[in-house]
């Protein structure tokens, strides 16, 4: 994982956007080099192959002289973005849960195992960091959420993603939990609705947020707020809330890491107005980075228009994101004991 100590030598700006294909356009080469944007996150659209994934890292990280961070979704069952061509299929976290209600101890193993592999192949292709683990409990209400979890009870989605933060930092990355402060308890899917949740603050506090407050902004340096709207709390989204960015995270909690917006494009954010408005009303609650994915119309109204510059505070936290060592690259990767006694492992959690 990054060193607390190392520093961005120049301003990355404060916005994520997405590229469209398997490798840079010019067009996006001169969006990329825009002052406002900080990272990139690749969707399924851009992986064909760990040596063409490899090319367009390479591409994205020579735009900038402090290279962009390279984000991806990459958290195995349904959210895995590279599927093909030698990366390992790794499980739902729901099956971490269900082995962890049997065997505590070999459920903790596998999960960093799945943190490892997970990580360690993403690195060999030069992608940075991915937006895991998954804090949300299973209620069994969210069919978003759903297997994405590793369990409803917290103390068990507490001990299972710091096993599985444990095995991304062995491989170099850092972690992001999702979605703060819980999008487990709702029906609703944020991306194509405005989920709310009915819930009292104190309910939350006991069940939902103990995962954040277990693991802590030392051993998750990011995470995303939820596009849910509690009612009893807030009338906004907590990705939109002073009341749960600043008041319940930062000062009732002290998490001094990243804060990213979900998505700007989600329904979820819809109730925040344009996409400027959107991106406004998430710093102005106290996040650090918002994201644009999927609208590259949209990306660039914001970026002609914005005019928020990441705090120096915003741009350490972007900077302990990014991994300090070299990576293998993905041949010797799979010449390396460590990496291959770990595939293995993961072998009997397939479905």
């Amino acid at each position: 994982m990054s060193s607390n100590n190392k520093k961005l030598t120049m301003s990355l700006g404060p916005v994520m956007v997405d590229v469209e294909g398997l490798c840079l356009q010019s067009h996006e080469i001169e969006r990329l080099k825009n002052p406002l944007v900080g990272a990139v996150i690749l969707f399924a659209r851009n992986y064909q192959d760990p040596k063409q994934l490899t090319e367009l890292c390479r591409q994205i990280h020579d735009v900038r002289e402090e290279p962009l961070l390279i984000a991806i979704d990459h958290e195995g069952g349904r959210v895995q973005r590279c599927r093909t061509e030698g990366f390992t299929h790794l499980p739902a976290m729901r099956k971490l849960g269900e082995i962890w209600d049997i065997d505590p101890d070999k459920a903790l193993l596998l999960a960093r195992e799945v943190g490892y592999v997970l990580a360690a192949e993403l690195r060999s292709c030069g992608v940075d960091f991915s937006f895991t683990p998954v804090l949300d409990l299973d209620y069994g209400a969210s069919e978003v959420i759903g297997d994405r979890s590793f369990h409803q009870d917290p103390d068990a989605v507490a001990a299972l993603s710091d096993a599985l933060i444990d095995g991304l930092a062995e491989a170099g990355m850092a972690a992001c939990g999702k979605h703060f402060p819980g999008h487990g308890f709702v029906e609703a899917d944020s991306h194509v609705a405005i989920p709310v949740d009915t819930r009292e603050f104190d309910e939350i506090w006991e069940s939902d947020i103990k995962p954040y407050v277990a693991l802590g902004h030392l051993k998750l340096p990011s995470l995303m707020p939820a596009h849910v709207i509690y009612e009893k709390v807030d009338s906004m989204p907590a990705g939109f809330s002073t009341f749960w960015v600043q008041e319940v995270l930062r000062k009732r909690m002290g998490y001094q890491g990243m804060v990213f917006s979900d998505d700007l494009t989600m329904e979820g954010a819809s109730v925040a107005g344009s996409i400027v408005d959107r991106a406004n009303a998430a710093f102005t609650a106290g996040c650090d980075m918002v994201l644009v994915c999927n609208r590259p119309d949209l990306a660039d109204e914001l970026l002609a228009q914005l005019t928020h510059q990441m705090s120096d505070a915003s741009l350490q936290r972007l900077a302990n994101l990014v991994p300090n060592d070299f990576s293998m690259n993905w041949q010797q990767l799979h010449n390396e004991s460590r990496y291959v006694k770990a595939r293995q492992l993961l072998e009997q959690l397939e479905d």
